[in-house]
């Protein structure tokens, strides 16, 4: 290891990357985050397809430099069966490895996980596709969109007037990458617990958005109810809408309790609201939720963004501004906490990005540096981790290997 050596709970823990675009480098990325030492390999002078993703800056992807911070960079051809034996000896030095290839790709190449653990018995093998790795989908295509869709999300988002909506970001691939280095950890605690065996995580993605819609499956099964979209507004409790305000503003308005509903109440100046007969429990103001966005929205509708926020924090009300990034660079509360920070990168000095979540007290971990050109480690990877020289080096890149 050298000096550069991370830090955090993870620090010692090494990682092998040969994931692509943006779920299974998350979950690494993750792991790097809280002090993993991160070998990022990637197919020789072509590289991962997100190194090419929008937004550029001199034609350098901002994406990129985020979703793969803090780890090193080497390439290798796995499918060339001189980099079989390179990639081997990785894997017998890391403690886990990290693949998106279409179900079977791997083991089509000599590299099934029957070898990879008689390299390394201990080694915890991630493997993230769009349906698993068996089933009739299984070699199906999996980008976000299309996990987001068959997942169930995307149809409860939207109005119910109108087509079903995605979010403004694929939100899919880092819920697939948190899901991911959740698992890694926990596969490695039982090989912590002394476990002689490694293992082989097998995760959906798609798996993993119908796993975070909660409630619907149980809904469905035991009721009948097929969730429908409802906009905004939030079909468990109300007032729970989006409202604007007279500075053409957004704010939204959550909270099921009884107590938060009193709070909002008196926010507006409507403490009789709490009394009503109407609005008397959670169940009761649902069944109203006509009403209480006609009183609410109307007040909104009368003050500025400010105006409304005040009030409500004034009140322990549950009001938030709809925020824009601009506004989240500029707010008191992410500045004092230190949520975007600055890392160095090697194209543009430093860059601003979000910071550790969460964060340890007594051990925290530490974003080392943005994400860096390809094959910038090379050397790193093949001589100081394998102790290959110069000339062996140069032989492997003369022929495309590295």
């Amino acid at each position: 290891m050298t000096d550069t050596l991370g830090k955090g709970p993870l620090a010692g823990l090494r990682v092998l990357d040969i994931a692509t675009i943006i779920a299974g480098p998350m979950a690494a990325t993750m792991m790097a985050d809280f002090g993993a030492e991160v070998v990022k390999l990637e197919l020789p002078g072509v590289g991962d397809g997100l190194r090419g993703f929008p937004p550029l800056k001199e034609g350098k992807s901002l994406w990129w430099k985020v979703t793969n911070r803090g780890k090193y960079f080497g390439t290798l051809d796995l499918r060339r069966e001189e980099a079989k034996e390179l990639f081997l000896r990785l894997v017998a030095q890391s403690d886990v490895l990290v693949e998106n290839f279409r179900p079977g790709t791997l083991d089509r190449w000599g590299l099934d996980v029957d070898t990879l653990w008689k390299a390394n018995p201990k080694l915890v093998v991630l493997r993230l596709s769009g349906f698993g790795q068996d089933g009739p989908y299984r070699e199906m295509s999996g980008l976000a969109r299309i996990f987001e869709a068959m997942g169930g999300l995307t149809a409860i988002s939207g109005d119910a007037d109108r087509p079903p909506m995605h979010t403004g970001y694929p939100i899919g691939d880092p819920i697939g990458g948190l899901f991911g280095a959740f698992a890694v950890m926990a596969a490695l605690w039982r090989v912590a617990q002394g476990d002689q065996q490694g293992e082989e995580i097998d995760l959906s993605l798609t798996e993993a958005l119908l796993r975070i819609i909660e409630v619907l499956a149980i809904e469905y099964d035991q009721l009948g109810v097929v969730r429908e979209r409802a906009g905004n507004r939030n079909a468990y409790s109300a007032p729970s809408d989006v409202y604007l305000t007279s500075d053409k503003r957004y704010v939204t308005v959550a909270g099921s309790t009884a107590r938060t509903f009193a709070n909002n109440a008196r926010a507006i100046g409507r403490p009789d609201l709490i009394d009503d007969p109407r609005f008397c429990d959670n169940t009761s103001r649902v069944a109203n939720v006509e009403e209480l966005d006609r009183v609410f929205g109307g007040w909104i509708a009368s003050h500025t963004q400010d105006e409304a926020v005040a009030a409500f924090r004034a009140t322990g009300g549950t009001l938030a501004p709809i925020y824009s990034i601009d506004q989240i660079f500029a707010d008191e509360q992410f500045i004092a906490r230190g949520a975007i920070v600055q890392v160095h990168d090697e194209d543009f000095g430093t860059v601003g990005m979000q910071g550790l979540v969460p964060r340890f007290r007594r051990n925290p971990g530490q974003i080392r540096w943005s994400a860096k050109g390809i094959a910038a480690d090379n050397n790193y990877v093949y001589n100081t981790l394998l102790g290959l020289d110069d000339s062996e080096i140069e032989q492997l890149l003369a022929k495309g290997i590295i």
